[in-house]
């Protein structure tokens, strides 16, 4: 029987040997190397995948801190709005204040002028009636001054009328 589907002892010793051989440079020579070489790319893809862990935590982190920036930026405007508020009310109050008390020590001053104006006026026009009533008793004393008693009369009663004024 030596056919093609015959199985001879040495034939599969041989190619037993010659596979077992195969195998051993394989594994030293391709395998150990392509395996490593899968550890790496294994190991680098782990590497990878916690990096962009990494990464998607830290910018999370950051979204949280621009958040917490951007609350604390519309706090400190809606103070800053508010105190500015405050600040012009003060000022329009103040402002208010020292108007009305401008106005009131105006009329104030006015008022004052207006006395002594009034009383300036009144004295001027009592000295012009005074002027006006020697006048007028110097012209009424000449036409009378003819007769004495009638002078001495008249001089008494001018003296009392200024008296009593």
């Amino acid at each position: 029987m030596g056919g093609l589907l015959s199985v001879s002892y040495g034939t599969v010793f041989w190619a037993t040997v010659a596979f077992l051989v195969v195998a051993f440079l394989l594994k030293k020579m391709a395998w150990g190397p392509i395996l490593k070489s899968l550890e790496e790319r294994s190991q680098g893809i782990e590497n990878a995948l916690n990096e962009a862990e990494r990464a998607r935590k830290e910018m999370s982190k950051l979204q949280a801190g621009n958040e917490q920036l951007l609350r604390e930026a519309r706090d400190e405007r809606d103070r800053i709005l508010v105190e500015a508020k405050a600040l012009k009310d003060s000022i329009v109050s103040e402002a208010r204040t020292k108007a009305t008390e401008e106005s009131t020590r105006i009329i104030a001053a006015a008022r004052v002028e207006i006395d002594n104006q009034k009383k300036a006026a009144i004295t001027e026009l009592k000295n012009q009636v005074a002027s006006l009533s020697v006048d007028i008793a110097e012209k009424l004393t000449r036409e009378k001054l003819t007769d004495s008693e009638k002078q001495k009369a008249l001089n008494e009663s001018l003296i009392a009328e200024i008296r009593s004024n």
